[in-house]
């Protein structure tokens, strides 16, 4: 079925493969927005903590990319697949951190959730980088990778009495207490779900199938366009699918900031790109297989363990975010775009 849809798309005119691409991406990318509302309410209903209702909801805005990457993993485009998940990260750290810090001129962010978040994002790069250029296992990777987001998320959705229950000393306990509060305390404003009714995990439902069958149809357009005219799949995965499969979190981050409500971008994008990683590269990868490390794979791959890095040092020197340093993500961000196109 899969490879027939492949021939059929061969089959198309470039002017109709681009309208394709563009339906398609409008499509995917405006339910990905019913999906984040349906799942924030879901998740409302049934009474998870408002981390949690953040991690919940990045995955859901990361269903697009997903999508896409897995798509072209399983129909062995490994270096598409790796750029869109790799090459969402580094976006998504430009827009939802760069520009949303230059819009909202200042953010204020919580050491504590720098410090906690950072761990997690950073322990995942650098399983990415082991993978895609050390040519580490994938699923070693994703067992390392799960062993330290599963507990994360568990954490995300515990109360401090069940905290106590864990046997930890006392202040490891209220260090982790605090840090999971002082996060909940950035995502509130970003979270204002109501209470989900019966209609709305149908509509979840129906939206997933969308998001998927039209993030499907775009990786196999894009993909189709860039073989015809030469444009290496680094650059169709890693530059333009990586773009456009993420711009529901950058539209979101922008809003946010420009209504002083900047302080969620930091947990959104770090929760996004972990899933990212985990969900769209090193699972599907497992089973499907990488490929070999090229130099363009190596690049992004290491850029973003260096791009999280820096945007963490410089988010927990300032306590936050500021113009300057939005700038200067963005700028970053530029560099690694001109780094690509010189390198594939």
């Amino acid at each position: 079925m899969f490879a027939r849809g492949a021939r059929a798309v061969s089959a198309l005119s470039d002017a109709l493969l681009i309208v394709i691409f563009v339906a398609a991406a409008v499509l995917s990318l405006g339910t990905s927005w019913i999906l984040v509302l349906t799942i924030e309410r879901i998740g409302a209903r049934i009474g998870v903590s408002e981390a949690l209702l953040g991690m919940l909801a990045a995955l859901a805005a990361d269903a697009p990319e997903l999508t896409a990457a897995v798509t072209a993993l399983s129909g062995h485009r490994s270096r598409i697949g790796a750029g869109v998940v790799i090459g969402s990260n580094v976006f998504n750290l430009a827009a939802l951190l760069g520009v949303a810090a230059v819009v909202a001129a200042s953010i204020a962010l919580h050491r504590r959730v720098i410090l906690l978040e950072g761990v997690v994002a950073v322990a995942i790069a650098i399983v990415c980088v082991l993978v895609v250029v050390a040519g580490m296992p994938p699923a070693v990777g994703a067992a390392i990778s799960l062993a330290v987001l599963v507990p994360y998320v568990v954490l995300l959705g515990l109360r401090s009495d069940q905290l106590r229950r864990l046997g930890l000393p006392d202040r490891w306990r209220r260090w982790l207490a605090t840090a999971v509060h002082e996060e909940e305390l950035e995502l509130e404003p970003a979270i204002h779900p109501r209470r989900g009714r019966r209609k709305d995990v149908a509509v979840a439902a129906v939206a997933v199938g969308v998001v998927v069958g039209a993030s499907v149809v775009m990786e196999q357009s894009a993909s189709q366009l860039g073989t015809r005219h030469a444009v290496p799949d680094i650059i169709v995965g890693g530059l333009i699918l990586a773009a456009v499969t993420s711009l529901p979190n950058a539209v979101a981050a922008v809003y946010l900031a420009a209504r002083g409500r900047g302080s969620a971008t930091l947990s959104t994008a770090m929760n996004s790109n972990a899933l990212n990683v985990v969900a769209g590269l090193l699972l599907p990868a497992s089973l499907v297989g990488l490929g070999t490390a090229t130099a363009a794979t190596s690049l992004i791959a290491l850029y973003y363990l260096a791009f999280t890095v820096l945007v963490l040092a410089m988010a927990y020197a300032a306590r936050g975010l500021h113009r300057t340093q939005g700038a200067l993500i963005i700028a970053a961000y530029l560099a690694f775009v001109g780094l690509l196109l010189a390198v594939a």
